[in-house]
């Protein structure tokens, strides 16, 4: 690589982290994703801090706090773990099917938030995985694994 790209690569991670810090969610990924990626999870992060998906008002944050890093809380006052390691414990195997993360974003957006879920193969649904994939970067893989 030479020095000019890696200095404009550099300068544009940089610049992606100065605007994710921006938002109040702390950094989830290690600086070793650029380019599209990169745009991917920080748009991702976005939607998870401020789209409400036209339902009651709330985002993802309102219940999974600080970015997704911490335990939450639901509406109702009932405990949630942190998604610090969703994408590395999906597919699990429960209530008698298989459910992927991308189905549990869709529960999720249409029963807590009461909005409608994005769809399987939309830019919204790719970039919120790619936020929550990069919450769970250097987990270890536990598929049908315990959130924490």
């Amino acid at each position: 690589m030479n020095t000019t790209r890696g200095f404009t690569r550099h300068l544009t991670n940089l610049a992606l982290a100065t605007a994710l810090a921006a938002t109040g969610l702390p950094l989830a990924w290690a600086g070793n994703v650029s380019g599209p990626l990169a745009q991917a999870v920080a748009k991702g992060k976005d939607i998870f801090a401020h789209d409400t998906f036209g339902g009651r008002g709330m985002t993802c944050q309102a219940c999974h706090t600080a970015g997704g890093t911490t335990e939450g809380t639901t509406p109702s006052g009932a405990k949630i773990p942190s998604l610090s390691n969703a994408a590395a414990i999906f597919p699990r195997y429960a209530h008698g099917q298989l459910v992927t993360l991308e189905d549990q974003v869709r529960r999720c957006v249409a029963g807590a938030l009461g909005g409608k879920p994005p769809a399987y193969d939309s830019t919204q649904m790719r970039d919120l995985v790619a936020y929550m994939t990069s919450l769970s970067q250097g987990k270890p893989v536990d598929m049908g694994g315990k959130p924490r």
